[in-house]
């Protein structure tokens, strides 16, 4: 979906917008966002939109701070990664699963799911642009079991922010394909 345009260092859906941060530029985005090439090639045409992807239907996000980020993409490249530049690593997964016991107790952890969205590459931002870190085409377009990459974030969290309780054993599940 179209998200307002970056003019300046504010993002701006028209006229009179109030509301200076990213956001999507329709209203009730989450009806009307679509993966059609005719929806996508208008809404592109009208003005230089940012990039919004809508979450909770065909794939859900893992947001995180760079440190736990980046050393778990290093240890293994098991889904589509976007960095922002203001250094949110944001782990694609299929959708459907809550965030373990250990990740929601840490600061910074976020989890995008239904009604919400994220910045996707390539979107300008006041620091500068969302890029792929793994890009899809890396995965084939397979998204992980969100608890498989829970699992890997769990392995970077500092020893004092490791929860004591235990999850419940995620189900088997295999890799999603999503167009």
């Amino acid at each position: 979906m179209p998200g307002a345009s970056l003019i300046g260092d504010r993002y701006v859906c028209g006229p009179m917008c109030p509301t200076v941060g990213c956001h999507p530029a329709l209203e009730r985005w989450e009806r009307r966002a679509s993966a059609d090439p005719s929806d996508i090639e208008v809404w592109w045409a009208e003005a230089p939109f940012s990039v919004l992807l809508a979450t909770g239907g065909s794939f859900d996000v893992i947001d995180v701070p760079e440190r736990f980020g980046r050393p778990a993409v290093r240890e293994a490249r098991i889904g589509p990664v976007a960095v922002s530049p203001e250094g949110r690593w944001m782990f694609f997964v299929e959708p459907g699963d809550a965030l373990c016991t250990e990740l929601i107790a840490q600061p910074g952890i976020v989890q995008h799911d239904h009604g919400s969205w994220i910045a996707a590459p390539p979107t300008r931002t006041p620091t500068g642009q969302v890029r792929w870190e793994v890009h899809p085409n890396v995965t084939r377009w397979r998204l992980p079991e969100p608890y498989a990459v829970q699992g890997l974030l769990k392995r970077h969290l500092p020893a004092t922010g490791r929860a004591t309780v235990r999850d419940p054993a995620p189900p088997a599940r295999h890799l999603r394909h999503v167009a």
